[in-house]
């Protein structure tokens, strides 16, 4: 028998070919850039990265108004009042209540070298003082420019002449999983604490807002870092760090950078953002939804409603379309369609591409303002949130299941902003509301009903269960 020259086959040089392309592959990868240190990025990036200090004056706490709500006396404390004599002796509290000074910390970076500084909007909010702090160690006042409550920014600006040292905004778009990144900030009070880590996930939704859109990472980020910028290793903001899990270790979200640069000139010309309106409301297009409508797979924003009056009413469309696009950027998810109209400035002529009975449509419609009417029925709960940092909705099957809770209605806290009145009660997600002052609460409406009802600058009672327990929580109603 002959032997066979096997190293002459095509196969085998296919295969020896391919094997040294997997090698070179390898090699590729093994040469990609790896850094030995991050000193050279931190120390070029540090000296526009800021600490920032805030100060506001907060009203001294009338216990007994706490304690047993709005009394039928006058007073409180006045002749008549049978209650606040025994109250005294036994809790020591004075007729008088002292205000005190609340302080906290933060951090924030400048994009220009006039002293513009992005920080989140929690940091600054209620501050009647701002001082922001150099790595050199020199300090400086700071004026609010703009904020944005709905996406947690807030610009400011230093009162004192420039130039100062600054950073610039990069692609959030163009970061990928897995790249590397630095985080600057101001943690637990130390100053310019650097740490470093890599892009876990993109477009996050944790509920923190409308617009959700974070960036995850493992770089570790803590209470005082807030603010602060992440940072590519070309020394470019891609990133402002906003919040982190509480019971996770490693896991931080930052607002993409992309999002701060498409409000940061609405905040330095006006104050505020303008945002475009449909007025729909949307929901997540289930697996089991998705089978329902004939769908092969999970897509799209379901209209759940169609407020009257709205561009989307007279548009013609109706409860029950899957809106899959809009103004030809295709909705996979339900999240991206808030994002994508309120990016539209009002004013704009816009397409809506739905699916209807398992056909596709397009309506043309012009994009209007969105505004919170006084009166309307979104005011109370636009109220309660950016008096108190409170959001409460109707308890569903979901946010049961979410929470661990067994009861089938309800209003249940959904988020509750750092800082805010809300958190220095108390309150947690996931605490269901049962009374506010004594008046059953069935809810989320009969919530933000009963709350636009008591006295700004008082307290409301609030009695909530939370697990297995149930409590009572007092909630200061800020006078603005």
């Amino acid at each position: 028998m002959r032997k066979t020259d096997i190293w002459g086959t095509p196969l085998v040089l296919i295969l020896i070919l391919c094997l040294m392309g997997g090698l070179a592959h390898v090699s590729a990868l093994s040469a990609a850039p790896v850094p030995e240190s991050f000193s050279e990025l931190a120390q070029r990036v540090g000296p526009a990265v800021v600490n920032i200090s805030t100060e506001k004056v907060v009203k001294g706490r009338d216990r007994m108004r706490e304690f047993f709500g709005p009394m039928p006396f006058p007073g409180p404390g006045g002749p008549g009042d049978p209650f606040r004599d025994f109250f005294e002796r036994f809790f020591g509290d004075g007729p008088h209540p002292r205000d005190f000074k609340q302080r906290s910390l933060g951090s924030g970076f400048i994009i220009d070298p006039k002293g513009l500084i992005i920080t989140n909007n929690h940091v600054i909010e209620g501050a009647d003082k701002i001082k922001i702090k150099l790595a050199g160690g020199k300090e400086y006042q700071a004026t609010v420019k703009g904020r944005d409550p709905k996406t947690d920014l807030a610009l400011l600006q230093i009162t004192a002449n420039g130039p100062f040292p600054s950073l610039p905004l990069g692609d959030s778009d163009a970061i990928r999983v897995g790249d590397w990144v630095i985080a600057v900030g101001n943690p637990f009070g130390l100053g310019h604490t650097v740490t470093q880590g890599i892009i876990s996930a993109k477009g996050r939704v944790i509920g923190a807002g409308p617009y959700d859109n974070f960036l995850q990472t493992d770089a570790a980020i803590n209470p005082g870092n807030s603010g602060g910028p992440l940072l590519n290793l070309k020394g470019e903001v891609i990133g402002i760090n906003t919040a982190i899990v509480a019971a996770g270790q490693g896991i931080g979200f930052a607002i993409p950078s992309n999002l701060a640069k498409s409000i940061i000139p609405q905040l330095m010309e006006k104050g505020k953002v303008t945002r475009g309106m449909l007025g729909v409301q949307v929901q997540v297009v289930t697996a089991e939804l998705a089978k329902s409508f004939g769908l092969q797979e999970p897509m799209g924003a379901l209209v759940a409603e169609v407020r009257p009056g709205t561009p989307a009413e007279k548009a013609g469309i109706k409860r029950g379309d899957i809106i899959i696009e809009f103004n030809g950027q295709p909705i996979k998810e339900m999240n991206e369609l808030p994002r994508l109209v309120a990016a539209t400035a009002p004013g704009t002529k816009a397409t809506v591409k739905v699916l209807r009975d398992g056909k596709e449509k397009t309506f043309t419609l012009t994009v209007t303002e969105l505004v919170d009417e006084p009166g309307s029925p979104g005011e109370p709960g636009q109220e309660v949130e950016e008096l108190a940092g409170l959001t409460v909705d109707d308890l569903t099957p979901t946010l049961a299941r979410r929470f661990g809770i067994r009861e089938t209605k309800g209003a249940v806290v959904t988020r509750v902003a750092p800082g805010s009145p809300a958190a220095e009660a108390g309150l947690r997600p996931g605490d269901l509301v049962l009374e506010v002052n004594g008046a059953a609460v069935q809810s989320a409406a009969d919530f933000q009903r009963l709350f636009s009802r008591v006295e700004k600058g008082s307290y409301a009672r609030l009695l909530i269960k939370r697990q297995t327990h149930t409590l009572f929580i007092t909630l200061e109603v800020p006078k603005e």
